[in-house]
C-alpha cells in the first residue's frame, strides 16, 4: 500500500494579500473613525517617555494620532503610510494645529529611511496589519538608533476588535497560512518578532472605549468608513449581509456595558515599549 504524500499548503501571495489591504484600508474614510481613537497616541507617547527634539517616525501612521501626539511633545515627527489619503487627513490635522510634521507615503515592510534614523519609531494599530510581520518588525528595528524605544498598540485576540476581525473571517477567510494581525497583540509573538534586537520589551494591557450613540450606530459608522468592514458588506450578497449584521451586533449587544441606549464598549489593547539593543 502506498503512502499517502501529505498536503502542501502554499505560503500566502504578500505582495497580492497588501494591495488588496491597501484597497480595504482606501475605502471609505478609516480617519471619521481613526480619530476617536486618539487617546491610544497620546498614552503611547506618555509610555515612551518622549524627549522634545527627538526624531519620532510614525509607521502606519492612518490619518496621525500619534503623529500629533509626538509633536504636541515637541518631537522631530515624520508620518508614513501607503495610504495616500490618510496621510492628506494627518496633513490638514496639522496645519490647523500649526505643527511642522513631514507627511511621506512608505510601506512599512520597506521603509525609506537609513538605519537608525530615528529616537523613537511608534505604530497604533497600523503596523500590525502587515502581511509580512517579520519584515515589518525587522524594519521598526532598523530605523530606530540603539538605545531607541519603539512603541506599538495592537489589539489582543481576546479583545472586541480581535472578535471582529474573527467575525469577518468566517464570512471573508483570510489567505492560508496568513498570520493573524491580532498576534501582535500578545508579548510571546513579539518577543518572537523583537527579541533578537531588544534589550527589553515592557507590555501593559489597556482598554480603549468605544462610546457611540447606540450599537446600531456603530455598525452605521464603521459600515461606512471602516475600510475592512465596508469591504466585507461589498463582498457580501444581501442575505450575507444580514447575517453579518447580525452577528456584530451580537458582539456589540455583549460587550455594552452601558446600561442605556448608547454603546459604552471597551476593547482591550497591549501598549508596548520596546528597548533597543
Amino acid at each position: 500500500m502506498s503512502a499517502v504524500a501529505p498536503l502542501s499548503i502554499s505560503p500566502p501571495d504578500l505582495s497580492a494579500v497588501k494591495r488588496r489591504q491597501q484597497a480595504a484600508w482606501a475605502t471609505g474614510d478609516y480617519a471619521v473613525v481613526g480619530t476617536t481613537l486618539q487617546i491610544v497616541g497620546e498614552d503611547l507617547c506618555e509610555a515612551l517617555d518622549l524627549r522634545a527634539g527627538w526624531r519620532v517616525l510614525d509607521v502606519a501612521a492612518g490619518n496621525g494620532n500619534a503623529t500629533l501626539a509626538a509633536a504636541r511633545r515637541f518631537c522631530d515627527v515624520t508620518s508614513s503610510d501607503y495610504v495616500a489619503t490618510l496621510l492628506e487627513a494627518g496633513r490638514t490635522r496639522a496645519q490647523a494645529e500649526g505643527h511642522t510634521i513631514r507627511f511621506e507615503q512608505a510601506d512599512a515592510e520597506h521603509l525609506p529611511y537609513a538605519d537608525g534614523a530615528f529616537d523613537a519609531v511608534v505604530s497604533t494599530f497600523g503596523v500590525m496589519f502587515t502581511p509580512d510581520q517579520a519584515q515589518a518588525a525587522s524594519e521598526l528595528l532598523r530605523v530606530c538608533r540603539p538605545g531607541g524605544r519603539i512603541g506599538l498598540a495592537n489589539w489582543t485576540p481576546d479583545s472586541f476588535i480581535g472578535e471582529v476581525f474573527k467575525t469577518i473571517g468566517r464570512y471573508l477567510p483570510p489567505a492560508p497560512g496568513l498570520k493573524s494581525p491580532a498576534l501582535w497583540g500578545t508579548v510571546e509573538h513579539l518577543e518572537t518578532l523583537f527579541g533578537h534586537g531588544a534589550s527589553a520589551i515592557r507590555a501593559n494591557r489597556r482598554p480603549f472605549t468605544f462610546r457611540y450613540r447606540s450599537p446600531a450606530h456603530w455598525i452605521e459608522v464603521f459600515r461606512t468608513y471602516y475600510g475592512p468592514i465596508n469591504k466585507t458588506y461589498a463582498a457580501l450578497d444581501a442575505g450575507q449581509q444580514d447575517a453579518f449584521t447580525r452577528d456584530l451586533m451580537t458582539l456589540l449587544t455583549r460587550h455594552n456595558r452601558s446600561g442605556d441606549p448608547t454603546l459604552v464598549l471597551p476593547s482591550t489593547y497591549l501598549e508596548v515599549v520596546i528597548e533597543r539593543a
